[in-house]
């Protein structure tokens, strides 16, 4: 019974049944992100963030078992609100998913300052700002 429960683990832990961000690549509200932050911190599984991954898909960032794939490019910019008034509370949430050098990085060049899109790519998410890139499939 071990051996079948250690095998499962190994199934659902790899690379091959990994989530993605790719149906939140788009950014949105913030209520339709949380519930799978919650379920990919809860399972442990690893996240992948691959392509286009803008506003809150980069909150994805902040999740014990996150990698990111060199293609992968994220968009930052300030959170707002509906109305797209910026908002303060929005922007701490989106800065405190993200390790201190690129929080560090998106504050001193203002990209959370404005609802500007900043691009940055994945392969400078690994190089520069220390995520795990991701396994290839």
């Amino acid at each position: 019974m071990r051996v079948l429960a250690a095998l499962a683990f190994v199934l659902i832990s790899s690379t091959a049944f990994a989530a993605t961000s790719e149906r939140f690549g788009r950014g949105g509200w913030y209520k339709y992100f949380q519930p799978e932050i919650e379920r990919a911190n809860a399972s442990g599984e690893l996240f992948r963030i691959r392509g286009h991954c803008q506003s809150n898909c980069t909150l994805f960032l902040g999740l014990r078992n996150v990698c990111v794939e060199r293609s992968a490019t994220l968009l930052f910019h300030a959170g707002h609100d509906r109305q797209r008034n910026i908002h303060a509370g929005s922007t701490q949430r989106m800065l405190s998913a993200y390790n201190a050098k690129l929080r560090k990085y998106v504050l001193d060049n203002h990209y959370m300052d404005t609802l500007e899109f900043h691009a940055v790519p994945g392969s400078m998410i690994i190089d520069r700002f220390g995520y795990r890139e991701c396994p290839r499939l």
